[in-house]
């Protein structure tokens, strides 16, 4: 991205993730307020039913993937967003990476609709199908993340230019390397 585009980007607003804030674009993963109980003689706690994983369509499957993210420091460029019409897709760190998380509301992409959220490292989410959002951001340090999403047949990844590219600028990491 040139550095005329970058200066010609509008601001984009980061707000903390929570499952209120995000309830609109798919569901918050993560341990706090989630149902748990002991399993395996009392050896390991179970989180239960942290999200909705959905794949449609005819001969559709659930894949899991790890997904290895590099690293994005401030400011963002935020040029494209991306949904998967036909499923579910699910993004969980493995070693404590956090997340800047990009959306916009299903349907036609609404540029005035996209909202930015900042994970803490130990949350991830899962984007409802056709939810607009931005490939993978790993912040400060490359992570590692499951990720559950839709497998199968047919058409499921719609990409779309922003008309008017964004720049989401945040704070450095404030946890040690």
């Amino acid at each position: 991205m040139s550095a005329a585009t970058i200066t010609a980007a509008l601001p984009l607003r980061i707000e903390p993730l929570t499952r209120e804030a995000f309830a609109p674009f798919g569901e918050v993963l993560e341990r706090a307020h989630a149902r748990h109980f002991p399993i395996n003689a009392g050896t390991t706690t179970r989180f239960h039913d942290l999200a909705r994983v959905e794949a449609l369509g005819d001969g559709a499957r659930v894949l899991f993937n790890l997904f290895e993210g590099q690293a994005w420091h401030s400011p963002v460029p935020i040029t494209l967003l991306e949904r998967h019409p036909q499923g579910s897709q699910a993004f969980y760190p493995v070693d404590g990476a956090r997340m800047l998380i990009v959306v916009a509301p299903a349907g036609e992409l609404d540029e005035r609709a996209i909202r930015a959220f900042i994970s803490d490292g130990d949350q991830g989410i899962n984007y409802a199908p056709g939810t607009w959002h931005h490939p993978l951001l790993s912040l400060h340090r490359p992570g590692t993340f499951v990720v559950i999403d839709r497998g199968g047949d047919g058409h499921n990844c719609d990409e779309q230019v922003l008309r008017q590219p964004l720049l989401a600028t945040f704070a450095a990491d404030p946890t040690p390397p």
